[in-house]
């Protein structure tokens, strides 16, 4: 089910936190959504998706009601969240928490999933970063909303995405983009323009001044994740970022 897990180190007295990353395994869908599909706007079945998320939930030791989605529609909106949302989620590209046992999710098929951290502060959040988001802040607005809920030493746990070298774009969208951040320059693997936005994205965090965990892997070239550019009808994996309780 995971193609990455982890838990945060941490010092003697902070709150635990667990990141992971999905993986094509273990799930229901079939076609171009074969394995844990966890978008429910992409044309799977809405009940395999369904039972894709309460397997996650289960697998990372929540109750379903509190694995929490976004609707992502690559803004810069980050929203801080206390518990499952009351209706439909919201439109939002990062959300943010204080709270225990709430799984916070980003799904993505390319795009830059990044979980930040702060274990002493006890402040988690989750952040969909995109070439718009990237180019239009939603990095410097997530830190931001961290900071809002009293985190001071925030680490991030950045995860796979499409590479440079599989991200062609027109001439002028690279030049955009590598004017909002340099280091997302790139070249494709036939020598035409492109952009990394994961470089730009972690180019962007230490600049907030935010410590990086990258996870390797290209989404494009490893099948074990869900790749728009590679498939286009495909599904959805996911970033889950979790504060477990203390100890009593």
């Amino acid at each position: 089910m995971f193609y990455w897990r982890s838990t945060v180190p941490a010092a003697a007295g902070d709150s635990r936190v667990d990141v992971a990353f999905t993986g094509r395994s273990a799930g229901l869908g079939d076609g171009p959504y074969a394995g844990l599909n966890l978008g429910g706007h992409v044309g799977d079945d809405p009940g395999d998706v369904e039972r894709n998320r309460a397997l996650l939930a289960n697998a990372v030791g929540v109750p379903r009601t509190r694995l929490v989605f976004m609707n992502q529609v690559h803004g810069t909106t980050v929203l801080p969240v206390s518990g499952p949302w009351s209706d439909r989620a919201p439109a939002a590209d990062g959300i943010v928490t204080r709270t225990p046992e709430l799984a916070l999710a980003v799904l993505v098929a390319d795009c830059v999933p990044v979980l930040l951290h702060d274990p002493h502060a006890g402040v988690v959040g989750a952040v969909h970063a995109g070439r718009p988001g990237m180019t239009n802040g939603i990095v410097a607005q997530a830190v931001a909303r961290m900071r809002e809920l009293g985190a001071e030493r925030i680490s991030a746990t950045v995860g796979p995405s499409v590479c440079g070298r599989c991200y062609e774009v027109p001439e002028d969208m690279a030049r955009g983009a590598a004017s909002v951040a340099p280091a997302s320059a790139a070249r494709s693997w036939t020598g035409t323009h492109a952009v990394d936005v994961a470089a730009g994205v972690v180019e962007q965090l230490r600049t907030a001044d935010v410590a990086i965990d990258w996870v390797p892997g290209c989404t494009r070239e490893h099948p074990d994740l869900y790749s728009y550019r590679r498939d286009r009808t495909t599904g959805r994996f996911a970033g889950v970022v979790i504060i477990r309780k203390a100890a009593e």
